[in-house]
């Protein structure tokens, strides 16, 4: 399965086009369909910095997720996002996604809007590994399992 190409803009107000904007050779994306599930990609974010900072070539985004709504509604909800985060690396790495969410989920198999979706994508976009939800040590304990046997771009095992 493969990301769709979508475009977005970071909240340092970059154009983005995914995948091909994805820095990393594998990228860890949180897509949160609703506010309230901020708290379930902060709770993995910890986890996603420790990898980051440990494997060279990983990287990892939030993609807010939300239904196309009209250029002033967008403003008013990125520059709201933006007023929120003040870190610039947390702005560069959060890509507000405004898309058709049926046709999206549908191209990403995600059944719900109900609970986040992670991917582990590579470069091209091919996901590679996913999960639903709020962060548990299992799902964690799956993610770095995956890591080890998937070689790193230097050839050392994570």
């Amino acid at each position: 399965m493969k990301f769709p190409k979508v475009s977005g803009s970071n909240l340092l107000r970059q154009k983005q086009i995914l995948p091909a904007s994805l820095q990393g050779e594998l990228n860890l994306l949180f897509i949160p369909f609703q506010q309230w599930q901020q708290r379930d990609v902060d709770g993995w974010v910890p986890l996603a910095r420790e990898i980051e900072e440990a494997r060279p070539g990983f990287c990892y985004y939030e993609l807010p997720t939300i239904q196309r709504r009209g250029w002033f509604a967008e403003t008013m909800l990125n520059e709201g996002m933006r007023a929120g985060i003040p870190n610039p690396k947390t702005r560069e790495r959060t890509i507000t996604l405004y898309l058709d969410k049926k046709a999206f989920r549908r191209e990403l198999e995600i059944d719900s809007e109900e609970q986040i979706t992670v991917l582990l994508v590579d470069r091209r976009g091919t996901v590679l590994w996913r999960t639903t939800g709020a962060y548990t040590p299992e799902k964690e304990g799956q993610l770095r399992q995956f890591l080890i046997d998937y070689p790193s771009l230097d050839g050392d095992q994570s």
